[in-house]
């Protein structure tokens, strides 16, 4: 007689666990799917759990579970621009942009559904919980131009530049991902500069850190 195959062992997944299991299959199904078109059944058969048990750890529903995954992929795309503040600026942007766009590129579709709203779910905290993500973004950026306090015009410059690289991105997948995406990051880097030397023609804080950008690109080069 041949032994028979061990039958693998079945382990309880601890709450923790069985969470981030259900928020990984949800993230999943949002990557490719809008939210609308997520029912918990999907949730539950992508987990291969039952629905019941999915209420379990989200009682309130989709509407409940929407929101978790949109926390687990905003702190995600936070830690994106969360770059060790060491080398020349624009490398280090280039990196946080790498890993940005590996985000963008890894949702596909989904991107728009999961982090621009347009959902039938949407709400005043998935709302902030996106703005939340733009604020971090900045806050990152601003802080790796080394500037103590920045002022209106430079904070405005650099969040519109976040908003800039959000819309690229969408447009991006649009365009079926083309340009290719290194082409895409060294765009969006050479926007940076642009607009910070837009603003520094009406704002001497600007046009100080574009002349130190300058002199370091130059002593670089």
């Amino acid at each position: 007689m041949t032994p028979q195959a061990a039958t693998p062992a079945y382990r309880r997944l601890s709450v923790e666990e069985r969470r981030s299991q259900l928020l990984d299959a949800a993230l999943s199904l949002f990557a490719h799917r809008a939210p609308d078109e997520v029912s918990l059944d999907d949730v539950a058969e992508a987990a291969g759990v039952s629905r019941p048990l999915v209420y379990r750890y989200f009682p309130g529903g989709k509407q409940q579970l929407y929101e978790a995954a949109l926390r687990s992929a905003a702190e995600e795309l936070e830690h994106c621009f969360d770059e060790p503040r060491e080398g020349p600026l624009l490398p280090r942007l280039s990196r946080a942009l790498d890993r940005y766009l590996a985000f963008v590129d890894q949702h596909d579709a989904g991107f728009s559904a999961l982090l621009q709203g347009g959902s039938v779910v949407e709400t005043s905290r998935t709302t902030a919980i996106v703005d939340g993500v733009r604020r971090a973004a900045a806050q990152h950026i601003l802080s790796h131009l080394d500037v103590a306090d920045p002022g209106p015009r430079l904070r405005m410059t650099v969040r519109m530049w976040i908003t800039a690289v959000e819309a690229a991105s969408l447009i991006w997948l649009d365009e079926g991902k083309q340009p290719p995406v290194d082409e895409l990051r060294d765009w969006l880097v050479d926007q940076f500069v642009a607009v910070l030397s837009v603003t520094a023609r009406r704002d001497p804080q600007t046009a100080a850190l574009v002349g130190a950008l300058v002199d370091a690109l130059a002593a670089d080069g």
